[in-house]
């Protein structure tokens, strides 16, 4: 164990961990968090619209369509506020005047969504249909900003002209030219760019909602951490424009009174499967919390209260559950155990898909009620959940429990080592 941990230390975690900090991964995170109170507070309006109460859409509906703006403020905006985020993030990176990158960035977003018959926005494309074009926007931006700027190709202005007039003509140059070549592309060359990119996805966007892609991402986020990466953080670049996209068309749905499309919406992962942490290790701490090694019953009722919050590092680093393969393997198998349960439970019809946006650390049970849309079966399963992955962790955590007693009985601590 000692030789692969080694291995490992030395090869595979420096590669993960330049990937995971990657400047452009680190941008669409940023953008992805920053549409999560936007997300929030729309859901607040759909809950209301929606709630669980018999009468309640008779009371309601009067008021339905004045109730649905605030969702089309949030949600219809969302690929809007990615592409300002993203791009404000990037530039700043680059050390650049972020909120102008930002602005230029939206501008080209907004041009290419136009209709050339009436001038009129494509609102759809606004919404999460176009989060990937808007990615790429902010991208290139950013990107071409910092080519004019490094190679000269921009207007100075004299020192004594205030800042916010020379970032102005700053980026005049690189403003023309990106309004020139998108205008070309989308309106001359008649490019549907939005078409092109969402082709271009539409493979993993199909792949995630499928049981055996979301399978694959499950074993991904935990085998990272397994290594000491955060395993959630490093995916989430990738794959959380596609939950948002999944959770916004679930929204849609369910404000036109439609069946909702998307299992693995955003808070199927953070709620349904990382039930009391990633790996649902609050299972664990339930288990030793009256452990009879005392490192253990410590460290379990230390975490306690953060993995009820969905907090789990305590645990996670103080067991240790990182390169350790007693807890490695449990660790693993509950995250699939769970992705593979809620995706039948919500395929069969059992449980309600995700559709509302709550924090990620809104604890198991509670979560799994709001996220649902107030689905008192999905309350249960989270109860449910959380006695399966006791189940689970339970012979593993009995044999380390027997191994360190018998090591410190011995007075050798040498295999936390190995």
């Amino acid at each position: 164990m000692k030789k692969a941990a080694s291995y490992l230390d030395q090869h595979i975690v420096p590669a993960l961990t330049v990937f995971s900090e990657n400047r452009y991964l680190s941008a669409i995170r940023s953008g992805m968090v920053a549409t999560v109170p936007f997300t929030i507070i729309g859901s607040i309006f759909i809950i209301i619209s929606f709630l669980p109460i018999s009468g309640w859409s008779t009371i309601i509906e009067p008021i339905k369509q004045i109730l649905q703006i605030p969702v089309t403020a949030t949600f219809g905006l969302l690929s809007v506020i990615v592409c300002f985020s993203i791009a404000y993030d990037l530039a700043l990176q680059e050390k650049m005047e972020a909120v102008m990158s930002a602005i230029l960035a939206t501008a080209i977003f907004l041009m290419i969504q136009v209709n050339v018959d009436d001038l009129s926005i494509k609102m759809d494309n606004l919404g999460s249909a176009g989060i990937f074009t808007a990615i790429i926007i902010a991208f290139i931006t950013v990107e071409v900003q910092k080519f004019f700027i490094k190679k000269n190709f921009v207007i100075k202005l004299p020192e004594n002209v205030p800042p916010i007039v020379s970032q102005s003509f700053l980026s005049l140059t690189p403003l023309l030219f990106l309004l020139t070549a998108f205008w070309l592309i989308r309106f001359i060359l008649g490019v549907d760019i939005n078409g092109l990119v969402q082709t271009a996805f539409q493979p993993v966007v199909f792949a995630l909602n499928t049981l055996p892609g979301i399978l694959v991402y499950a074993f991904m986020v935990t085998l990272l951490w397994s290594v000491g990466i955060n395993g959630d953080n490093a995916m989430d670049a990738i794959v959380a424009p596609i939950f948002l996209q999944y959770l916004s068309m679930n929204v849609m749905a369910k404000s036109q009174g439609q069946p909702l499309p998307y299992i693995t919406a955003y808070g199927f992962f953070t709620t349904f499967v990382n039930v009391g942490g990633t790996g649902a290790t609050i299972a664990l701490a339930l288990i030793m919390i009256n452990s009879k090694e005392p490192g253990f019953r410590k460290i379990s009722r230390i975490s306690l209260p953060t993995q009820i919050f969905q907090i789990n590092e305590p645990i996670f680093y103080g067991f240790p559950i990182v390169l350790n393969p007693i807890f490695m393997i449990p660790y693993i198998l509950n995250a699939l155990m769970l992705t593979t349960t809620t995706y039948l439970l919500m395929d069969w019809g059992i449980i309600a898909k995700p559709f509302i946006n709550v924090p990620w650390t809104t604890p198991p049970i509670i979560g799994h009620y709001l996220v649902s849309g107030g689905d008192w079966k999905a309350a249960v399963w989270g109860l449910i959940s959380i006695l399966l992955a006791m189940a689970v962790y339970y012979p593993f955590a009995k044999v380390a429990e027997k191994q360190r007693l018998k090591a410190e009985a011995a007075g050798d601590k040498s295999f936390m080592e190995q």
